[in-house]
């Protein structure tokens, strides 16, 4: 405990190190949110709030100022509620636990803050991030005002502390990432399971539907110790895969159709994203194995252009340049209408079967937080008319990896019946995604505890 409560005292020195002479920034934690009738969603906590403190109680606020003293505001101990609801750290116990200078109960946040923002200089907070939060910002700076008379100085600057904790949280450290290869590695299980599930309930003539495998997706993370899935488990057969935020539902997996599961647990805080597409029954047809086989060299391509130094745009340069080749060669564009792949690439006609990015920063949040665009290359901004859209869009330089970042590479492909599309491919839907920590040589894959070579799916679906 005492190396972990080190951890977060280490990343709030070097928040406060950024908050300038006169600095104080204010984090709050998520708030609880009421589902239904007398019932609330699972709590989760606020990613900012969690990354520097490790608290995961609701009702908690932060303080901290830029000489590096730090306040925990947290709900106090109540022997009564704690019947309800659970166990209450408290005040009392949150100092030598979490490491902060000191804590008081949430209820007194209101009168202190006040005091606490008086003759400070700048106040930093999440900008739409907590709804209502500048409205009560405004309450305590007002409060300060109404001092002035006194000689209290009050706030003159508010600034966005998402800018500096985003920086913050864009390169993981040594314990971030060994907590996201175990997510990892859980979640390459669970994918596994649901893989032969499918397979093992055709071959015994079993009625198989969707939420058989998001259930054996569940099973499988709390069983290994993960608190909850990091999103929404996407189980997708047929047709269903086509779309892209699809949810696990009740359509049936049949007998020679694909399944695309993206699904991944969240473990201590970190998220894991794992997008495997494989045959219900444990054989690729024809037609399915051409656009798999392309989807994975696309793919394979994305994972040779991720290393420190490159670009985030790289990746998937690399994997639309191999996708367009390969539809021209399936028949999936016409070469006398499209022309060449860079032809294609130049005009998006590509757009109509791969249309999302290949990916996206991973953390503490599925999406997680990080400009994408290089911080000392903002100002070198070009413009351009989209070939499909004919919106006006302005390019920013790409941001350039870096050793402990950690993203996703996730192509796809996805074939809706349309005028020209062979018919063979219709209603596939591919996607491979797999975790990426970018190291100085290249990257480390730390999703690959299931396999992505179309033999060896086949080979652990007959297992």
């Amino acid at each position: 405990m005492a190396a972990m409560t080190t951890i977060y005292a280490k990343r709030r020195a070097r928040l406060a190190a950024q908050l300038g002479a006169g600095g104080i920034a204010i984090v709050p934690t998520a708030p609880e949110r009421q589902r239904n009738r007398d019932s609330d969603y699972l709590y989760r906590h606020d990613s900012y709030f969690y990354y520097l403190t490790g608290f995961t109680e609701p009702g908690a606020c932060l303080v901290l100022t830029a000489e590096g003293h730090s306040t925990l505001f947290c709900q106090p101990k109540d022997l009564e509620r704690e019947i309800w609801d659970g166990y209450r750290l408290g005040p009392e116990a949150a100092v030598a636990t979490l490491g902060v200078q000191a804590a008081l109960p949430a209820g007194q946040l209101a009168t202190e803050l006040p005091r606490l923002l008086e003759n400070r200089q700048r106040v930093w907070y999440p900008f739409a991030t907590h709804e209502g939060l500048a409205a009560r910002v405004d309450g305590w700076l007002s409060a300060v005002r109404a001092r002035v008379r006194y000689g209290v100085l009050c706030p003159a600057e508010q600034a966005d502390v998402c800018l500096l904790l985003d920086e913050m949280r864009l390169i993981k450290d040594a314990h971030e990432q060994d907590v996201m290869r175990r997510a990892a590695a859980i979640s390459a299980r669970a994918h596994v399971r649901a893989m032969q599930r499918s397979s093992r309930m055709l071959r015994a003539g079993q009625d198989v539907r969707e939420y058989h495998l998001d259930a054996e997706l569940l099973a499988a993370f709390r069983e290994e110790g993960s608190q909850y899935p990091a999103y929404g488990s996407i189980v997708a057969a047929g047709p269903n895969a086509c779309v892209l935020h699809y949810r696990a539902d009740a359509a049936p997996v049949r007998d020679g159709e694909l399944v695309l599961i993206d699904a991944g647990c969240e473990l201590d805080g970190y998220a894991s994203d794992i997008t495997r597409t494989f045959p219900a029954n444990g054989t690729f047809t024809g037609p399915q194995r051409a656009l798999y086989d392309l989807v994975l060299a696309s793919q394979d391509a994305a994972v040779a252009a991720t290393r420190a130094g490159a670009r985030f745009t790289d990746p998937h340069d690399a994997t639309v340049a191999v996708l367009a080749q390969g539809m021209l060669d399936l028949g999936l564009l016409d070469k006398n209408q499209v022309g060449s792949a860079q032809d294609a690439i130049d005009s998006r006609a590509y757009f109509q079967f791969y249309m999302h990015r290949t990916g996206h920063w991973l953390g503490m949040d599925v999406h997680d937080c990080g400009s994408y665009v290089e911080p000392g290359e903002v100002g070198q901004a070009s413009q351009r008319r989209d070939p499909l859209s004919g919106e006006l869009i302005t390019d920013r330089p790409s941001r350039i990896l870096r050793p402990g970042m950690v993203l996703t590479i996730e192509p796809g492909i996805y074939v809706r019946p349309a005028p020209g599309v062979p018919e063979q491919f219709h209603h596939i839907g591919i996607r491979i995604e797999d975790d990426a920590i970018v190291t100085e040589g290249g990257c480390e894959l730390i999703t690959r505890g299931v396999p992505v070579q179309a033999d060896e799916i086949e080979a652990l679906m007959r297992a």
